[in-house]
């Protein structure tokens, strides 16, 4: 059986989604905090156990009789995201899955500038201490999150972001398909997974060309200092600490971590990955 947490979140849900035409239904099971938000997939012959990573005892319940387990990354950060992980690598040793693989990040080091791909590397040395196979997809900088960025120039026209740097802004729905085909078991990975990238890796200034071209309208790039971006964001009541976590998004970018761009992807799903002017159209459509 293939078991993938976090099945009802925006990455988890898509690929259990396509996990489903890849194999039979009764082969896939999922862990989620609510078992409710996944009916849909009971309905569908999906096997449905609550897992709650602060609970332990669930998530070997949730894990039973895993061959595989899809570990997709917590929506946290520091040792809480590593404890988190901890947890389920923990858990998934002790029932005896044969395979671990591991939502990572393209940019995982332990020297990065970038909190979650400090946490990322932590939890590959984890899953490598383990002595289990495992394979960590080192995944794209997800294109959702730029487009969250916009979404203030969207209504402005004006890009007003700290300094950056090229970024290979990949999509969901291609990370998605990629996963279920490595976890189909038609493609495999020792360890860490080449950059899952889409097909360019763009700047803030080159995304500002894109929407111009994209809607017709002029937009410009603004560069907003750290310091200055750092009191806008609290004006709008972010948190601190979620905005250190922003900043260094665009500390890590301009240090060049998130600019390899890899043909893997494509390979794994049979294409080249959406572009992130098709992403803008189709976020920006409505």
């Amino acid at each position: 059986m293939i078991i993938v947490t976090g099945a009802t979140g925006k990455l988890g849900r898509r690929i259990v989604e396509r996990l489903v035409h890849r194999v039979p239904a009764d082969r896939v099971g999922v862990s989620v905090r609510d078992p409710r938000k996944a009916q849909d997939l009971a309905d569908r012959g999906v096997r449905v156990r609550q897992g709650n990573f602060d609970d332990p005892a669930s998530l070997a319940h949730s894990f039973e009789g895993a061959e595989q387990l899809l570990l997709v990354s917590l929506d946290r950060t520091g040792q809480e995201c590593v404890s988190g992980h901890r947890a389920a690598i923990d858990a998934a040793v002790q029932v005896g899955v044969d395979r671990i693989l591991y939502t990572s990040q393209m940019g995982a080091a332990r020297d990065s500038r970038f909190q979650a791909c400090r946490d990322h590397a932590q939890t590959e040395d984890l899953l490598r201490a383990t002595g289990l196979p495992w394979t960590a997809l080192r995944n794209g900088f997800y294109a959702s999150s730029a487009l969250q960025f916009l979404e203030s120039a969207r209504h402005t026209g004006d890009i007003a972001l700290p300094a950056d740097g090229p970024v290979a802004w990949t999509g969901h729905d291609d990370l998605a398909e990629a996963t279920a085909v490595i976890l189909a078991g038609e493609a495999r990975f020792e360890g860490p997974t080449p950059p899952l990238t889409g097909p360019a890796a763009l700047d803030f200034a080159t995304v500002a060309e894109i929407a111009s071209q994209t809607t017709g309208r002029p937009f410009t790039r603004t560069v907003v200092p750290d310091g200055a971006f750092r009191e806008q964001v609290l004006a709008h009541g972010t948190p601190g600490p979620i905005a250190d976590l922003m900043l260094s998004i665009f500390a890590a970018a301009r240090n060049g971590e998130f600019t390899a761009v890899d043909s893997t992807l494509a390979g794994l799903i049979g294409r080249e990955p959406a572009t992130f002017r098709t992403q803008l159209e189709r976020a920006w459509a409505n």
